[in-house]
């Protein structure tokens, strides 16, 4: 899967308790720092050495179609940012531990907004679950789909030394209907000498911490290498000990990486020891794979300013010990990404217009359950009347599909088939092709509170039904479309890029 720009032999000893408990951050800042840095022709030959690529033949044959361009000519552009907890090429001795395959338990889908010079980064928690689809092995095999799965498990797939980059990249498309444009890797070592390059980063620490080795005090410091590294990969010691306080604090560092960067100037002097630092551990689509590309896609971003930058934390809820996804909330955020507008609702063509912070001139926020909009019609446009959908017993309750297929036959859908009968499933379930993501949505409708899902591997739409359907079979007359404010889950987990460090840092 990988081809390194090193040699770097893989290592197959077991993962220890304590290095499981918590995994790496530097993806994130490696682009956004470069993004918003800029740069120039002065460090292409430089750096072009340092950079590794994935094989893209990973990547799943079937995606979501490319961004249209914006009204002002920009085309939106979605990076996939991980980092990675692998200890091989020297990275034992930071992480601590020994492991064979990479795990990333760090992720931010950032979208660039059409005008280059908007952005916002989507941050998923390690714990949500997801449906992994099919992904390829070192052998050149496909796996299954597979359901209800740890987000974080996707790099694990085919137990690649280095991970598995494509079939996160694979799992983020299917999730968000969002064609991911580059995917790009840190380890451990490139985010470590990133904070040493610019001489450390100011932090806020939101209590003391002495917890399985790491070791930090409360109040706002500047850090560095290892300790940088702790701050942003600990669990254990803050709060209720949640991968959701840590996509906080890791927010507020990759926003604080940026201001500190922009605040020494954009001169060679500065930028050179960060690119190279920034480089050496990167691992990118093969569209990123020099240092050409690499800065010239960077070059394109350097106009975004960190007034301009915002993070938002996919809505979510507890199951469990895992993290769901709470609909149609989730729907929600990535329609909004498709459609290029802001996370409150703004078009791309008012952001000139606009405040400069996408955030600030949000309205108050009102829940989807206690003021939807208007619902659609009783029956689907003449296009989502041929629909091919498959309608799937889920439950444990006999008859359920032929039941829902009829009562979907009634209000206008014409390609019904009924699938054959599977169990355990508590929620409904509506997967999709990426291309038929419109009318899923509209079809999801009827089905209140069902999880909608994209699957590349999908002809059609089809419909699981889970034990919350209603015995009898019927379907809502009036179903509720998807809500026209934001809801609470996507205002009240954003999070501005110029935001004072020590706000909103702790959870539980």
């Amino acid at each position: 899967m990988m081809t390194d720009a090193k040699s770097r032999p893989p290592k197959g000893a077991p993962a220890s308790l304590r290095v499981r408990l918590a995994r790496a951050a530097g993806a994130t800042a490696a682009v956004l720092v470069l993004a918003t840095a800029g740069g120039g022709a002065w460090f292409y030959w430089h750096i072009d050495h340092n950079i590794s690529t994935f094989d893209a033949g990973g990547i799943a044959p079937s995606r979501p179609p490319a961004a249209a361009p914006a009204p002002g000519g920009g085309r939106p552009v979605n990076v996939l940012l991980l980092g990675s907890d692998t200890r091989d090429n020297g990275n034992d001795s930071l992480g601590g531990g020994d492991i064979g395959v990479g795990h990333s338990d760090t992720a931010m889908l950032l979208h660039i907004y059409g005008d280059h010079r908007h952005a916002v980064a989507v941050s998923i928690p390690r714990d949500t679950l997801v449906t992994i689809p099919p992904c390829k092995l070192q052998s050149g095999k496909w796996t299954a789909s597979h359901a209800n799965q740890m987000f974080n498990s996707a790099f694990t797939i085919g137990e690649f030394p280095q991970g598995n980059p494509a079939c996160t990249q694979n799992t983020v498309e299917a999730l968000t209907g969002l064609r991911v444009d580059h995917t790009v890797v840190v380890d451990f070592k490139g985010f470590s000498a990133m904070t040493d390059a610019v001489h450390g980063v100011d932090v806020c620490v939101p209590n003391d911490v002495d917890s399985y080795g790491i070791k930090l005090t409360k109040g706002r410091q500047t850090l560095s290498g290892q300790q940088a590294l702790d701050y942003v990969r600990a669990r254990h010691g803050f709060g209720d000990g949640s991968d959701i306080g840590r996509v906080k604090r890791q927010q507020a560092f990759v926003a604080s990486l940026i201001k500190k960067v922009q605040s020494e100037g954009l001169n060679p002097a500065t930028l050179l020891p960060l690119a190279d630092a920034a480089t050496k551990s990167l691992t990118v689509d093969p569209g990123l794979g020099t240092a050409m590309k690499l800065a010239d896609f960077a070059q394109s971003l350097q106009n975004i300013k960190l007034q301009d930058i915002n993070f938002v934390t996919v809505p979510w809820r507890y199951s469990g010990e895992r993290v769901a996804l709470v609909h149609p909330d989730a729907e929600q955020l990535w329609n909004l990404l498709r459609q290029d507008d802001t996370l409150d609702g703004h078009s791309t063509g008012q952001l000139a217009a606009g405040p400069s912070s996408t955030a600030s001139s949000a309205a108050p926020s009102t829940s989807p359950s206690t003021s939807p909009s208007a619902g659609p019609s009783s029956s689907p446009s003449a296009a989502g009347a041929d629909l091919p959908v498959t309608v799937v017993n889920g439950s444990r309750t006999g008859g359920l599909a032929r039941q829902a297929g009829d009562a979907l036959k009634a209000k206008g859908y014409r390609n019904i088939t009924l699938g054959a009968d599977t169990t355990g499933r508590g929620t409904t379930l509506v997967t999709y092709a990426p291309d038929r993501q419109s009318g899923a949505e509209q079809l999801a409708q009827y089905f209140p509170g069902a999880e909608l899902r994209a699957d590349p591997s999908a002809d059609g739409v089809t419909v699981t039904l889970g034990r919350d359907y209603a015995p009898d079979g019927t379907v809502s007359a009036a179903p509720s479309a998807l809500p026209t404010t934001i809801p609470t889950t996507i205002a009240d987990n954003t999070r501005a890029a110029d935001s004072d460090l020590c706000s909103n840092l702790s959870f539980g």
